[in-house]
């Protein structure tokens, strides 16, 4: 049954099924062919995957993170973080990372990023003579990071799959981030060494505090966010509320950039995306559900504590796992599908259960750029007109450096825990 049930999935999503569809079909199959189990559970178990607290502020969030880009504040961003770098030798490099990781810490989606922040900076980075290969592998893996920097919706998911605090990982997550983009940035600094940039004219104080100001009503989501997470004022799952109202408002009655017909496109668009992200849960979790009901993820357990007894030796091969899923599923999907049985056997081997999910999902923000089916390239090059083969090519050096970031999250725990520890005292 298990020989069939992973054969029948794997040559569904290479027949380019959607992976829900391939989920799914693959447990219904199985259950007809195996099982004298009830189809009816597995309607049951979809429902039940997605019923979950965790999950509420997914939803706003997505809500939240549209509204920014229809906005105007995503624009702002960019302005403030340019007036603040911009004037260093391939200031733009430096203004395309660090925009990305503001960005990301606002909206939470790694495709929405690549598509908000490589329309506006594409263009110029190709304008101040920056090859096509940097620029299209930069946007492409600059974007990453929001898998990370809070509100994760990745994070939420492997709390909701693993009952770790939402509020915990989403410090873990800022630190984490830092890294992870830091990585990209200490690239393009040697990039720059052997291929000197145009310098913009530096910002005055008074331009730099115009930009500040301009962009203070965007700026001040994040804190929002995070600071009434922190100071206990809300939930993540309200500060998610929290965050929509206050973009609603900020982009209507501050910025003027959203009307009524605006909006009703928004809620569209967000309805969509919440559906499709929503259905892929469902049914992974229900595929998650009759491999327990298979006792393979109990096998799978057994077999690696009884050959790995080191902690070190398991996030290698966490890393290696997840390297390789990342190329060929969606981020959520393998959470739900491998949170589980690595939580398991990562608190028996005595890891931290915090870094656990920041190691898991850092290797997920570097899936949503490798090949063949990382989303971020085909969204990259509908955004800079290349085509696929010419995206993953620009991305491959930065690949190499998203890995080396990992390796340092990954073998640095209190990189990603300190600041949680900080705040919740844990």
């Amino acid at each position: 049954m298990t020989a069939f049930l992973m054969a029948l999935l794997i040559t569904a999503l290479l027949g380019s099924v959607p992976i829900f569809v391939a989920l799914g079909g693959a447990v219904l199959c199985s259950m007809l062919l195996f099982t004298p189990l009830d189809p009816m559970v597995l309607v049951q178990r979809a429902f039940a995957g997605i019923d979950k607290f965790a999950l509420m502020s997914m939803p706003f969030f997505i809500f939240a993170a549209n509204v920014m880009d229809r906005g105007g504040l995503s624009t702002r961003i960019l302005k403030w973080t340019k007036s603040l770098v911009g004037a260093r030798s391939g200031g733009l490099a430096y203004t395309t990372q660090f925009t990305c990781m503001v960005f990301g810490s606002l909206c939470g989606s790694s495709p929405a990023t690549v598509v908000a922040m490589g329309r506006l900076l594409y263009p110029e980075l190709r304008a101040e003579g920056y090859s096509q290969s940097f620029a299209a592998g930069l946007v492409t893996s600059a974007g990453s990071v929001s898998l990370i920097i809070p509100p994760s919706i990745t994070l939420i998911m492997y709390a909701a799959v693993t009952g770790v605090s939402v509020g915990s990982l989403f410090m873990a997550g800022i630190s984490a981030g830092i890294v992870y983009g830091l990585a990209n940035v200490v690239y393009i600094w040697f990039y720059l060494r052997r291929h000197p940039a145009k310098t913009s004219a530096p910002s005055t104080w008074a331009q730099v505090w115009r930009q500040t100001v301009e962009s203070a009503w965007s700026l001040l989501t994040p804190v929002i966010i995070l600071g009434g997470i922190y100071c206990g004022v809300f939930t993540p799952t309200e500060a998610a509320g929290v965050s929509v109202v206050y973009c609603l408002f900020v982009g209507m009655f501050i910025y003027r950039e959203i009307n009524l017909k605006d909006l009703m496109d928004v809620c569209l668009r967000s309805a969509v995306t919440c559906a499709q992200v929503l259905i892929l849960v469902a049914m992974a979790q229900s595929f998650g559900w009759f491999l327990t009901v298979a006792r393979i993820p109990q096998t799978v357990t057994a077999a690696v504590i009884s050959s790995v007894k080191s902690p070190l030796v398991f996030i290698a091969l966490v890393n290696a796992i997840l390297l390789i899923v990342g190329m060929f599923m969606e981020g959520l999907a393998a959470i739900v599908i491998l949170g589980p049985l690595f939580f398991t056997i990562g608190t028996s081997l005595g890891i931290d259960p915090l870094h656990l999910g920041i190691i898991m999902v850092s290797n997920l923000a570097l899936g949503n750029f490798t090949p063949p089916f990382g989303l971020n390239l085909f969204v990259a090059s509908s955004v800079t007109g290349l085509s696929l083969s010419e995206v993953i090519g620009a991305s491959a050096k930065f690949i190499l450096v998203a890995i080396g970031g990992l390796l340092v999250i990954s073998y640095c725990p209190p990189l990603s825990t300190f600041l949680a520890g900080w705040v919740y005292g844990s």
